[in-house]
């Protein structure tokens, strides 16, 4: 059985302080059921991380803490840059790999998020490795062509137990940031051809990767997004920066 997933991307918001405040506010809108239910992971900015670790830390909170990017070296001369090996000293239990601002802002390639998703496992965290496609190629009807090449050259040299424990997330680039979102059937029908995928490489591993979708995920179509088979839950960008409406996506099924 796959557990849902809703994991927030706070992207470049939001000071340490600030931090503080949104944990507590989305534990006082969550029952321990939800948790029972969905893994909740909020991923702060670098400088919000030791923050929001303390809250979770302290007021025992079920609530997961990921990074938003790392560099796949352990130490070195890499001005501005933060291992993994720092991120896991910090509790962290996710990092995010590959998002699409990183791939078109910072020029990361497939080669880099492979590197990324190796030195993640590497320093016992799990990698959320992204994938999608831009509103051009998607014209062009060369979306499983992208995102194929995303998700095969992103595993290479994967042990298969490795991919098992892994989360994808397809977030169709065009989708991110701009209101659009893919239909329900879209999305599912893009999770279930990642899975595939995985199953071509890993066999019986693609049972138990976890797919996630994103791109404009909101509280009024979270439902219809988490009831096709192959998606296991969602990486959320604005949204998440709302306690309550983070909560709502949180609790989809209500």
């Amino acid at each position: 059985m796959r557990k849902d997933l809703i994991a927030g991307n706070w992207k470049m918001h939001s000071t340490h302080l600030d931090a503080i405040q949104m944990v507590q506010k989305l534990s006082y809108r969550l029952d321990p059921g939800d948790y029972e239910r969905v893994e909740v992971v909020v991923c702060p900015p670098f400088t919000a991380l030791r923050s929001a670790q303390t809250v979770i830390e302290s007021d025992n909170l079920q609530i997961g803490l990921g990074a938003q990017h790392c560099f796949y070296e352990e130490q070195g001369a890499y001005t501005g840059e933060v291992s993994p090996q720092m991120l896991a000293k910090l509790s962290v239990d996710y990092v995010i790999a590959g998002h699409s601002e990183r791939r078109q802002v910072f020029g990361e390639t497939d080669e880099d998020v492979n590197k990324k998703v190796k030195a993640i496992f590497a320093a016992g965290m799990t990698p959320i490795m992204c994938c999608g496609e831009t509103e051009e190629e998607r014209e062009e009807e060369m979306t499983e062509a992208k995102v194929g090449s995303q998700v095969r050259l992103g595993l290479q040299g994967l042990t298969a137990d490795q991919v098992a424990k892994l989360v994808i997330a397809y977030e169709p680039i065009w989708a991110i940031g701009t209101g659009k979102t893919a239909s329900a059937d879209d999305a599912g029908d893009m999770c279930t051809f990642v899975r595939n995928m995985v199953a071509e490489q890993f066999g019986e591993a693609a049972d138990s990767v976890r797919v996630l979708y994103g791109g404009s995920v909101k509280p009024g179509n979270i439902a219809g997004l988490m009831a096709k088979r192959d998606i296991d839950g969602a990486l959320v960008g604005g949204a998440s920066l709302d306690p309550d409406s983070f909560a709502s996506i949180v609790r989809y099924w209500m």
